[in-house]
């Protein structure tokens, strides 16, 4: 059986957080999904996501083609999350192209286009101006 893992933090779901999560599904017959801690998205954007990662991960755990939800801790240990759910690809939106090349010598690594014109930042943006 191929698996998948992928990583995100899904705030302020929206269609394309389901775009690339089916077409991550689709690479394999069972996907896992790391769900961006609150701590590691606040290291990495300066500001905690809209919703907790409780609500996140019940979010992404609904939807009928993902199998298994973790929350991600830190950036680095993609090789050791990778190796622990014995994932056989890494799928990532393509504004990640190349930053994961480093754990192709565990798996494969697959950098999908993101869905044009769907931006969590710039929905909260939109939010905030109204």
């Amino acid at each position: 059986m191929k698996r998948v893992i992928t990583f995100g933090t899904f705030d302020v779901f929206h269609v394309g957080h389901v775009n690339i999560l089916e077409r991550a599904a689709a690479l394999g017959e069972y996907l896992i999904v790391g769900v961006s801690s609150d701590e590691l998205n606040f290291s990495k954007k300066q500001r905690y996501p809209i919703y907790s990662e409780q609500d996140r991960v019940k979010i992404i755990s609904s939807l009928k083609f993902v199998d298994t939800v973790f929350i991600e801790e830190s950036l680095e240990k993609k090789k050791e999350y990778i190796q622990a759910y014995d994932a056989d690809v890494l799928v990532m939106g393509d504004d990640w192209a190349g930053r994961f090349d480093w754990v192709g010598d565990i798996c494969k690594v697959i950098y999908l286009p993101r869905t044009p014109s769907v931006s969590t930042t710039e929905i909260i943006e939109i939010v905030k101006a109204i």
